[in-house]
């Protein structure tokens, strides 16, 4: 069971932080320039962009503004550079993080988020010292009563997706990231909005947390996903649907 899918489901139902168009659409704007940058602007030829297409489209962003962030990638439209960076980290009761960033001064977005780290009880570690607890996956969350689950592990599984599992109230889809557009796709022709749609690092074991450093963790979620330069947060914490709706409240 993923705590971490948890935390990202109710986000999403509660209409919290994650689940605010204008910050997701920040930061597929980015990620869509960096992509297009580094690989040109043909998703054909661009697997990277591809997948990045795939979840943009997923969150119902509107196909001019896919276009848009393309072409300030491929410099065919002015725009700010952004420069790819990744931190390892270690939060409250030891949990594990991993958090990607864009930014346009990196100086500046490691000393922030060191602060954010340090203020919630967590600290920065060093290169390659938690990457090895994650795997690099599609994921897939999809709310039980938005699913039959006979049709839709049949979908997935005709898609190439690697596995369907049960996390109580939602059903969460793994892919490799080549398979995540199409198995994506698959679940949107069932006629369902996914509650999370994307490529993120996923652990193989999960950190219990209870009481107080549960309680930091989830502040801690709070502040970094709310940093304009984080794109996105992976981590190995499992906190019960309880401690994270008292967090919300």
């Amino acid at each position: 069971m993923s705590g971490h899918s948890k935390w990202h489901s109710i986000k999403h139902k509660k209409g919290a932080a994650d689940a605010k168009r204008g910050k997701i659409f920040t930061r597929l704007i980015k990620e869509l320039s960096v992509a297009a940058r580094a690989g040109g602007g043909d998703p054909d030829m661009n697997p990277r962009l591809r997948t990045i297409i795939a979840e943009a489209k997923a969150n119902n962003m509107p196909r001019e503004n896919i276009e848009r962030a393309i072409r300030r990638g491929t410099g065919q439209e002015p725009g700010v550079s952004f420069e790819e960076v990744q931190y390892e980290a270690y939060g409250p009761g030891g949990a594990a993080l991993i958090i990607d960033a864009l930014t346009d001064n990196k100086n500046r977005a490691v000393g922030e988020i060191r602060h954010i780290l340090e203020k919630h009880g967590g600290n920065l570690a060093a290169t390659n010292a938690v990457s090895w607890m994650f795997h690099k996956k599609g994921y897939i969350v999809i709310e039980k009563i938005k699913a039959d689950e006979e049709k839709l592990m049949s979908a997935v599984l005709d898609a190439g997706a690697d596995d369907l599992q049960d996390d109580e109230d939602n059903w969460e889809v793994f892919t490799t990231p080549d398979a995540f557009p199409a198995v994506n796709e698959a679940v949107k022709r069932l006629g369902i909005e996914p509650a999370t749609a994307k490529v993120s690092m996923i652990p193989q074991n999960y950190v219990k947390l209870e009481g107080k450093p549960a309680q930091q963790m989830l502040k801690l979620m709070e502040a970094l996903e709310d940093h304009d330069d984080v794109q996105n947060v992976s981590s190995n914490f499992d906190i019960s649907e309880k401690e994270i709706e008292a967090s919300l409240a």
